[in-house]
């Protein structure tokens, strides 16, 4: 939903503020497993196909080191300091910052040990968007207007607090709870807060419990459905090892859960799945956009690869999808595809607008999640998407429109998986 405002601005989420359940539990293994989990959680090993496409580790390192500068720090940065003890991501040309972009930033943060802007970060999340009271209580506000500081929207979108909480876990793990935020208490904040939702205020957990998937929105008819690009089961199964909320095997159930309903939501011969979806998987219409891939379904391919290289847990499938994904992008032109389709690949007669541009081009965003997609390639031409990477710019187009914001978050989350640096960050060793 948030990147609904990341193109098209506040209002049309405000107005939209105003199915066959999936059955798949854990059986012993999840469908389609290796007899053994093979993901990088047990192992600790981390795939760097930087290095595998040939690039030296200085020069991968400066990458994602320039990649951050740029985001975080230089002349078109999304990263605004406030005070001497909090700051913020902003969606710079809409003015606005939502739980999506200040997760995102946590999470960098954390994955790159950068203590002092996850905490500025966090302070300001609490202090202007979480709230405190009422049906909505530990939730946030996912979107205020940067320049009046009113909030462009009072609900949440769950992808927000997926981030936040998983961020938080992580923080804990790495920093412990004694050095001025207890991070462990702060996540299960949010977690407690979800599962004392009853539906007052028509306010529920930011999972359908009945269908053990993200609702969309916890709130009102939108807890009913979904958005494929919020199903991250690696943060579920980290979820199920941290929080120790007592809910561990219903976050388990989830993670697969949610992966048998990727298996359905990306069904298409391309790879490409609806922005939005019933829990079928089928589309679900709204009214800003006729359903196709858009830039919400950008982040499927990395939440997939993520989850292969985390977990290992659905191997064989999530390496036919990265194939079938990457074939169909290849065959509209490695270094042309756009970044809108209808799911059998054709072009879409209607283009949702980036910001106040309808145009298709060829997106880093998806540049570089189809990139990621290539840690679960087993295609021995995975790597022409990582040199592709390698060689993409976070900088103006041609036309001149720039977006430093989404674009720019998602080309550093996938510059740090494709280099091993992004992690399921476990606590020290005693």
């Amino acid at each position: 939903m948030k990147q609904l405002v990341t193109r098209l601005g506040a209002s049309l989420v405000l107005l939209a503020l105003s199915a066959a359940p999936a059955a798949a539990q854990r059986s012993g293994k999840p469908m389609n497993a290796q007899p053994a989990p093979k993901g990088a959680f047990y192992s600790g090993a981390y795939p760097n196909l930087f290095r595998e496409a040939g690039y030296h580790q200085a020069d991968i390192d400066q990458k994602v080191a320039q990649a951050y500068h740029d985001v975080f720090e230089g002349p078109n940065k999304v990263y605004f300091e406030v005070g001497d003890s909090m700051a913020y991501v902003s969606d710079v040309k809409n003015e606005d910052a939502r739980t999506e972009g200040l997760s995102y930033g946590m999470m960098v943060a954390v994955q790159l040990n950068k203590k002092e802007v996850f905490d500025r970060l966090w302070r300001w999340s609490k202090k202007y968007l979480q709230h405190q009271s009422g049906p909505l209580d530990g939730y946030f506000a996912w979107s205020i207007n940067t320049a009046t500081m009113k909030r462009n929207s009072e609900g949440p979108a769950s992808d927000g607090e997926l981030y936040f909480v998983t961020s938080l876990l992580f923080a804990a793990n790495r920093w412990g709870n004694a050095t001025g935020i207890n991070y462990y208490q702060q996540a299960r904040r949010i977690l407690d807060a979800a599962w004392k939702k009853d539906g007052t205020g028509d306010v529920h957990n930011l999972f359908n419990t009945q269908h053990k998937q993200i609702s969309f929105v916890p709130v009102g008819d939108m807890y009913t459905w979904t958005d494929p690009s919020y199903h991250v089961p690696a943060f579920l199964e980290v979820w199920a090892e941290y929080a120790q909320d007592g809910h561990a095997q219903f976050y388990r159930a989830c993670a697969d859960t949610s992966r048998a309903f990727l298996h359905r939501a990306c069904a298409a011969p391309t790879g490409l799945n609806y922005d939005y979806t019933e829990f079928s998987g089928q589309p679900h219409a709204t009214r800003w956009a006729p359903a196709a891939f858009r830039y919400d379904s950008w982040r499927v391919p990395m939440n997939i690869a993520m989850d292969y290289v985390w977990f290992g847990q659905d191997r064989r499938w999530q390496q036919q999808y990265a194939r079938r994904l990457q074939a169909f992008l290849r065959a509209k032109g490695l270094n042309t595809f756009e970044d809108q389709f209808n799911v059998d690949g054709s072009r879409p007669d209607f283009i949702l607008p980036a910001g106040k541009v309808k145009k298709l081009r060829h997106s880093l965003g998806l540049v570089a999640t189809s990139a990621a997609a290539s840690l679960a390639s087993p295609a021995a031409n995975r790597l022409d998407f990582v040199h592709a990477l390698w060689n993409a710019r976070l900088a103006p187009y041609d036309d001149g429109y720039f977006d430093p914001y989404y674009d720019g978050l998602l080309y550093l989350f996938s510059l740090m998986h494709l280099s091993g640096k992004y992690q399921a960050i476990k606590p020290p060793m005693h």
